[in-house]
């Protein structure tokens, strides 16, 4: 266990050794040799392609499938490059920022972070703006999750578990009116709600709009698209509205939901499509 421990540090620190151009270079490679040697990636991404995009044909599903899996592969490649660098050098990779006057109030202020783009370097940029405590989902192996957490909360970013003692972390971060940022549209741990999401049940974090309407909080969607070719990163911070009028936190999550997709649908191959999203509702 030690051994894969040390593994996965020098891994890490392989990829941060490299230009962001080479790293994303050898991400694609990564993510072809996932869509030729069918992977369990592709079989889940090409499982929720045909759910989201049912009316793409089959040539085009496959492409997107592709293309999918080419942007998990530099995900997995720049995380090292992200991790094992400090904020400021990440920083020189955002190419283009648009909305960051939004993080410059003292009101309490929700961040909505999709699996979308480059969400690790979204979370440090923010953070240089104002201090963040990001929600994540801990790993079951302990030596792992603390290796994970070591590289991700530093200076003004600060994690906080997916659990009763997160939720209270991150409510206390509002308090203190710091950014909070959760990524709603992974599994819920605990408490959930079914909502559509593509036109296909899934079970949906209520978190996010339950705090949003206890602290009073305007929600920002935040994303960091990543540019073609190694080029870097585009910032991205932009109001949303997802409390609906009604009040009940089902049409909340519904409007949430809805959010996302408008967002995924700019760029779909960009979207962590190789995590299990309909999970407990159909079979992988």
């Amino acid at each position: 266990m030690k051994q894969k421990h040390t593994m996965i540090k020098w891994i890490l620190k392989f990829f941060a050794l490299m230009p962001l151009k080479l790293n994303h270079l050898i991400g694609t490679l990564i993510g072809q040799i996932l869509y030729l040697t069918n992977s369990q990636s592709k079989h889940v991404v090409s499982k929720n392609i045909a759910i989201c995009f049912a009316t793409l044909n089959k040539t085009q599903q496959q492409d997107l499938v592709k293309k999918s899996l080419i942007e998990t592969g530099k995900n997995l490649s720049e995380s090292g490059f992200i991790w094992c660098h400090s904020f400021e050098h990440n920083a020189k990779h955002v190419i283009k920022t648009n909305g960051v006057q939004h993080l410059k109030s003292r009101e309490n202020t929700i961040l909505l972070v999709p699996h979308f783009g480059c969400w690790e370097i979204a979370a440090r940029i923010v953070s240089l703006y104002r201090p963040t405590t990001f929600m994540y989902k801990e790993l079951d192996n302990k030596k792992q999750n603390a290796l994970l957490l070591s590289l991700r909360e530093q200076q003004n970013l600060s994690m906080a578990a997916a659990n009763k003692k997160g939720i209270l972390k991150l409510q206390r971060a509002l308090k203190e009116h710091q950014l909070v940022a959760i990524l709603p549209d992974q599994y819920p741990s605990e408490s959930g709600v079914i909502s559509s999401f593509f036109g296909q049940d899934a079970k949906t974090m209520t978190l996010l709009v339950r705090l949003a309407r206890k602290n009073n909080a305007k929600i920002l969607m935040t994303w960091a698209k990543r540019l073609s070719k190694g080029a870097g990163y585009e910032l991205n911070i932009e109001p949303v509205n997802i409390l609906s009028d009604t009040g009940l936190v089902e049409d909340d999550v519904a409007l949430m939901n809805q959010a996302i997709e408008h967002l995924i649908k700019t760029k779909p191959e960009q979207y962590l499509w190789n995590y299990k999203r309909f999970k407990g509702v159909i079979r992988y």
